[in-house]
């Protein structure tokens, strides 16, 4: 009997288990950069665990340093290669007013699941699951072990941690994997299936000003008190070009490694259009239409962007005081060869320049990465998004960044390979955030045949 005669009827008949997990996993607020909803984090790594152990898998909750991470496997044979597939169940805040439903009420519409952390990335992590349980199975000759972490949404500081303290169980450590597998990323369009093959680097920080030590009014010091607010956007609009985005710190693209010409030939033979990429993200206005432009600007270049300024009276009408205290919240995206440090270095460095009395601080730093499509872990994604969605993926840049995967190159030095499920009109990160029956059913098919591929390679 062929491995693939049961699948469709394994897939349909895993339907009721897959909304009932997904749903326990959701309604867990599995926020990691919320000091308050620690509890939650360690709660949900115990949940997903325990889906883990009900499909037969040995799997363990690490203690990281910061958040827990869990990982998991099935019996292990050592004439057998192995797989590491990665996911990771932390979530973003869903404080958002255009939310329509409770963030964390998993709810169920017309084959769409909805609730923080469908898409971003439980919903994806579950696909992986219940496709590695039908490998298993039907004795796909494969070690299949799960890394899922707590931490990535914000940067992964303890993974690498992690990963040297993992045990799976009985006293059985992590395996060094032949190779990765990661569902974590975003395709260009609905029927348009993406394979990213790089990542942005990432460097956060935070811009604080203090020139008071309380509130002032307006008409009895404006003019000679400071005004922090003003400050601080007088310096961000010396370090970004408003109108086209350019970033104006000296040095700051001093080392981006040009786009290669078979980069730039992928990137138009992609299929990305601009028009159902700003409907995707409700983007009525952007800074070029140009499709070329977009594509390199989305995965080939370097950004800086400002997140959030605070300071001063946010209530109804105009309070006319002075604040005594502004904050700015700030992110460069990073390309190849550009190193967060360098940059942090040459970013506060140039701040304290601009304005001496500033205080700079980091708040995380991720490198950029760039895989190898030449190999068979390549052609053996091909065939399985083929398989799964009757497509073949389109090999680009991921415009974001996922910490935990430098991380496991520099482990383990194998090869990183992303076989995402998440569309656009999903919500990452956005408000009314959805995953769907079609994406999850097809996905599962894919996993099941990737995983029969690579168990085959040499």
């Amino acid at each position: 009997m062929s491995l693939y005669d049961g699948l469709d009827t394994y897939i349909e008949e895993s339907r009721p288990r897959f909304e009932s997990w997904l749903g326990r996993w959701v309604e867990v607020p599995t926020v990691s950069m919320d000091p308050a909803r620690r509890d939650d984090v360690r709660a949900g790594a115990s949940v997903v665990a325990e889906s883990l152990q009900a499909l037969g898998a040995l799997a363990t909750v690490v203690e990281t340093g910061g958040h827990p991470m869990v990982v998991a496997g099935w019996e292990y044979h050592a004439d057998w290669p192995t797989v590491t597939v990665y996911n990771h169940l932390d979530v973003q805040p869903a404080m958002e007013p255009e939310w329509t439903r409770d963030p964390f009420k998993f709810s169920i519409e017309n084959d769409r699941y909805y609730g923080r952390g469908t898409t971003d990335d439980k919903g994806p992590a579950l696909t992986a699951l219940l496709a590695a349980r039908y490998a298993i199975e039907h004795a796909v000759p494969l070690n299949i072990q799960f890394v899922w972490e707590m931490e990535e949404e914000i940067g992964s500081p303890h993974f690498k941690d992690g990963l040297a303290k993992a045990s799976i169980g009985h006293g059985r450590g992590l395996q060094t994997p032949d190779s990765v597998v990661v569902s974590d990323t975003v395709w260009l369009a609905g029927g348009k299936p993406a394979a990213p093959y790089g990542l942005r680097g990432l460097l956060a920080a935070h811009l604080t000003l203090e020139t008071a030590t309380r509130e002032a009014h307006s008409g009895l010091t404006g003019g000679v008190a400071r005004n922090p607010l003003t400050e601080l956007c007088a310096v961000i609009d010396r370090c970004v070009d408003a109108a086209s985005g350019r970033v104006r710190i000296p040095g700051f693209y001093k080392d981006v490694r040009p786009l290669g010409k078979k980069d730039a030939e992928q990137f138009l033979a992609s299929g990305f259009q601009v028009k159902s990429f700003a409907d995707a993200h409700k983007l009525t206005k952007l800074r070029t239409r140009d499709r070329a432009s977009v594509m390199r600007r989305l995965w080939a270049e370097p950004t800086f962007e400002v997140h959030g300024l605070t300071g001063g009276y946010t209530g109804p009408g105009v309070k006319t005081s002075i604040p005594p205290r502004a904050e700015a919240k700030v992110s460069m995206r990073l390309v190849p060869d550009q190193h967060p440090e360098k940059i942090f270095s040459l970013f506060r460095r140039y701040v304290r320049k601009l304005n001496p009395d500033i205080r700079v601080e980091s708040d995380g730093m991720l490198r950029p990465y760039v895989g190898d499509l030449r190999g068979p872990y390549a052609a053996a994604l091909k065939t399985a998004m083929r398989f799964g969605f009757d497509r073949e993926p389109a090999f680009i840049r991921e415009g974001g960044s996922i910490g935990a995967v430098v991380t496991m190159v520099e482990q383990w030095n194998a090869p990183v390979m992303f076989l995402g499920l998440s569309l656009p009109d999903h919500g990452y990160h956005a408000p009314n955030e959805r995953f769907d029956w079609g994406q999850a059913s097809r996905g599962m098919k894919a996993f099941v045949k990737y995983f029969d591929e690579i168990s085959r390679l040499p």
